[in-house]
């Protein structure tokens, strides 16, 4: 007895002896978070300019945003499952270190192929950084703390996705390369920081190496499911290439399954989703991120489209909405000390829903920013504001620490998953748009089928129940 209190008082006084404070572990957690994230999105805007430079046609220049997307969602839930067992500061401060180095060598990267690979290497370090850095949060922070600390965490994370093509449409006015090299400085600056301020807390549990069948298996399903909704359109979504993929991806999934029921060590522990907040929370966050990857596409085309914009002008047109992600992320908090997390995120969602019904109803042959783009494009931003970083922290927030960086990895997974779905329909949707004799009438289609998918994410909301309280 006197030998366990012995060995928790150390435990206890290394809690304490953090060399940062809250604050500043939460700014540094969040400061890297926000540029892994930022890199999803952030490309879109290149897109051209990698092209032009390297003369790829297009099916090969695809690969600069689905080899990152892939890898990314694919590796999350095992690099959280690690994080969980092997120590967060680690994990943390491994992924940044390669995404800031693979950031560097995708600045310099000589052809297309190469980009290619460095963007995988990119993505490598993000999906080991992401849950590790919410990780940290839960399990770092005194318990008064996280729940403002992980809606920070979410409303950069979100904020991030949301002025990606601004950031990009500025850089890219210098040379595509700034994309990548703008994450070095930053990059640099957040490991030196993190070496100092985070704490290296560890689950004493925490010593096995989780299924590695399991986690092969998770990954090869995640990489041919988004290889078949990216590929779908150019393959046709019946031919047996995209068939075959979609083949795969089940039976990964179905030998994942079976293996975290059976093995002693699953790479996602069963008992996760025994929390029936974290269940629904993941369901919703798919469904909202389907609409929220549709949505920023399909804008981006239509201004640069019917709209004639340029890419920088098109940043600047877009930056109204993810400026109201902020604003309403903090009355969100606010009003969850008053009212059910659930309903409030799907008056969020029920808000996105409202502002695409507005662009489909705003939509001409010749577009008028102020009064048929703008309105609903603001309503949007609300929306997101107001959903997003409720759903995230909510999804977490019932989880055991020695759970919490898989369980954000699983969330993270959901939403890349949903990225990739909202990304994938869109482009089918529009696939037509060249060729048609009224292309306002496909983007109307994109923007019915966005609200239909926002409106759903509110009736799954409605599951995420409790309150959050300061």
């Amino acid at each position: 007895m006197a030998s366990q209190a012995t060995q928790a008082a150390p435990d206890a006084d290394k809690r304490r002896q953090v060399p940062g404070g809250p604050t500043a572990i939460t700014f540094v957690v969040c400061s890297a978070a926000f540029m892994a994230m930022l890199d999803v999105f952030v490309v879109n805007v290149a897109f051209t300019d990698i092209g032009a430079e390297f003369g790829a046609p297009l099916a090969d220049l695809s690969w600069v945003l689905n080899a990152y997307a892939i890898v990314y969602a694919a590796l999350l839930i095992p690099a959280g499952r690690l994080a969980d067992r092997h120590g967060r500061k680690p994990a943390f401060l491994a992924g940044l270190a390669l995404f800031t180095v693979a950031s560097a060598a995708c600045s310099a990267a000589p052809q297309l192929w190469w980009l290619v690979f460095f963007r995988g290497l990119q993505a490598v370090g993000a999906a080991v950084l992401t849950p590790a850095s919410l990780g940290l949060l839960l399990t770092a922070l005194p318990p008064e703390r996280r729940a403002k600390a992980v809606g920070i965490w979410a409303t950069t994370s979100s904020f991030a996705a949301a002025i990606g093509p601004v950031v990009g449409g500025g850089l890219v006015e210098l040379s595509w390369r700034w994309v990548f090299l703008i994450n070095i400085p930053v990059g640099v600056a957040a490991f030196a920081a993190a070496r100092r301020v985070l704490p290296d807390v560890r689950e004493a549990s925490a010593v096995r190496m989780p299924d590695p069948l399991g986690t092969a298996a998770l990954i090869v399903a995640f990489g041919a499911l988004s290889l078949g909704l990216v590929k779908g359109q150019d393959w046709t979504w019946t031919g047996a290439a995209t068939l075959g993929t979609f083949a795969v991806a089940a039976g990964g999934i179905a030998i994942f399954v079976v293996r975290i029921l059976t093995h002693p060590e699953p790479a996602v522990d069963p008992a996760l989703f025994r929390t029936s907040t974290f269940v629904w929370a993941n369901i919703t966050v798919l469904t909202f991120c389907t609409a929220f990857g549709a949505v920023f596409p399909s804008v981006v085309l239509w201004l640069q489209g019917p709209g004639g914009y340029s890419t920088l002008v098109t940043g600047l047109a877009i930056a109204p909405g993810p400026l109201m992600v902020p604003l309403f992320a903090i009355v969100g908090r606010r009003l969850a000390t008053r009212a059910p997390i659930g309903v409030l995120v799907a008056a969020g969602n029920l808000l996105f829903a409202g502002g695409a019904l507005l662009l489909a109803a705003g939509a001409s042959a010749d577009p008028r920013y102020t009064t048929q783009i703008l309105p609903g494009w603001l309503v949007i931003g609300v929306g997101i504001g107001l959903a997003m970083p409720l759903m995230l922290s909510r999804a977490t927030a019932r989880l055991p620490g020695d759970r919490a960086a898989t369980g954000s990895a699983v969330v993270n997974t959901s939403r890349q998953l949903g990225y990739v779905l909202g990304v994938a329909i869109v482009v089918a949707v529009l696939g037509t748009t060249g060729t048609a004799p009224d292309p306002t009438r496909t983007f109307q289609h994109a923007w019915w089928f966005i609200a239909a998918t926002a409106g759903g994410s509110a009736v799954t909301a409605l599951g995420i129940t409790g309150r959050t309280r300061s």
